[in-house]
C-alpha cells in the first residue's frame, strides 16, 4: 500500500466470477462505501449492486477508455474520493482493466489497496490438482493458430504448467494443437467455475481432443495445461548451458566454472563440469 497525503483511497476490488455467494464481506463494505466504482460494464456491475442491494455511482473503466479516464479519476482522488475499481468478474488487472490506474495513483502518491477474491486462475489450478509450486499465466489465448502455438511453445520452455482462457469455440482446435505435439499431455479443461454447471474434465490431449470433436462444451472455459514430457528436464539444460557459458566467457576454466556452477545451486558439479567441458570443446573445434 502506497502512502497519501490526501483522505483519497483507490481500492482494487475482486467480484465473484460465477456464483455471487463469493462475494466477502469487505468487499461488500467497500462497494457500499465507495463514493464511485470505476467497473468494466456499468450494466454487469449495476445488476451485481443490485443484488447486493446497494447503490453507487459507476463510471466506465474498459479497455478502450482507461487511458482517457485516468486524469478524471486521478483529481476526484486526489479531492479525496473513495474509489472502487471492479472488473466484470474476478480480479482488475488479470487480463482485465485496471492495472493503468493502479499504476497512475501509485505515480500520484496516492493509497492503494486490494479485497482479494475470486480467481478462475487458482481455482482452476486447484480444481485440477495440477502441480502449481509454479505456473504460467497465458491470459486469453491468440486467436490465430499459429500465435497460440508460438506462444505455448515459449511457456513450455519454463517446464511450468500453463493456465489460460479459451472460448468454447475455439477450444476443440488448441486441443487438437497440443495434441499434436504431446498427445500424452494432461490437460484439465476447467467450465463455469462456480456455477450451476460447474465441470472440471482431466485426460491427455489426445482423449480430450476426441471428446470435443464428438461433443462440443459450453461455456467460459480456463484451461491447465501440465507441462510437457521432458520439458522441465530440457528447460534446466538450457539454464545450465546459459549459465557454463556466461562464466566460461568471464575467462574461468572449466573446472572453476563448475565450482561456481554447483555453489550457486544450478547444477550438481558433475553435471556442470562435464556441460563446462563440452562447451569449451565446441569453442575449440
Amino acid at each position: 500500500m502506497t502512502t497519501s497525503a490526501t483522505d483519497g483511497r483507490l481500492t482494487v476490488v475482486a467480484t465473484p466470477i460465477g456464483n455471487l455467494s463469493d462475494i466477502s464481506p469487505r468487499a461488500r463494505e467497500t462497494l457500499r462505501d465507495a463514493d464511485i466504482i470505476a467497473c468494466e460494464d456499468t450494466r454487469r456491475t449495476g445488476m451485481l449492486l443490485q443484488t447486493l442491494g446497494l447503490k453507487a455511482p459507476l463510471i466506465s473503466l474498459h479497455a478502450h477508455n482507461e487511458t482517457a479516464r485516468l486524469p478524471e479519476l486521478l483529481r476526484r482522488l486526489d479531492a479525496g474520493a473513495r474509489i472502487a475499481v471492479v472488473s466484470d468478474a474476478g480480479m482488475p488487472g488479470v487480463s482485465d482493466p485496471g492495472a493503468r490506474l493502479v499504476t497512475a495513483a501509485h505515480d500520484a502518491g496516492i493509497t492503494v489497496e486490494v479485497i482479494p477474491g475470486p480467481s478462475a486462475v487458482t481455482a482452476a489450478i486447484a480444481a485440477s490438482g495440477a502441480p502449481a509450486d509454479r505456473f504460467a499465466f497465458a491470459g486469453f489465448m491468440p486467436r490465430k493458430a499459429g500465435e497460440r502455438s508460438a506462444l505455448l511453445e515459449d511457456l513450455d520452455r519454463l517446464g511450468w504448467p500453463v493456465v489460460g482462457f479459451e472460448s468454447p469455440q475455439r477450444v476443440a482446435g488448441l486441443l487438437v494443437d497440443v495434441a499434436a505435439h504431446d498427445p500424452a499431455r494432461r490437460v484439465a479443461i476447467c467450465r463455469e467455475l462456480s456455477k450451476l454447471y460447474e465441470e472440471t474434465i482431466v485426460g491427455s490431449a489426445g482423449e480430450l481432443a476426441a471428446r470435443l470433436a464428438a461433443a462440443p462444451v459450453r461455456g467460459e472455459i480456463t484451461l491447465v495445461l501440465w507441462p510437457r514430457v521432458g520439458a522441465g528436464q530440457a528447460a534446466a539444460a538450457r539454464h545450465l548451458e546459459d549459465v557454463v557459458t556466461t562464466l566460461l566467457d568471464a575467462g574461468l576454466s572449466p573446472g572453476q566454472a563448475a565450482d561456481i556452477t554447483a555453489k550457486i545451486g544450478a547444477a550438481s558439479r558433475n553435471a556442470a563440469y562435464r556441460t563446462a567441458l563440452a562447451a569449451a570443446k565446441r569453442r575449440n573445434t
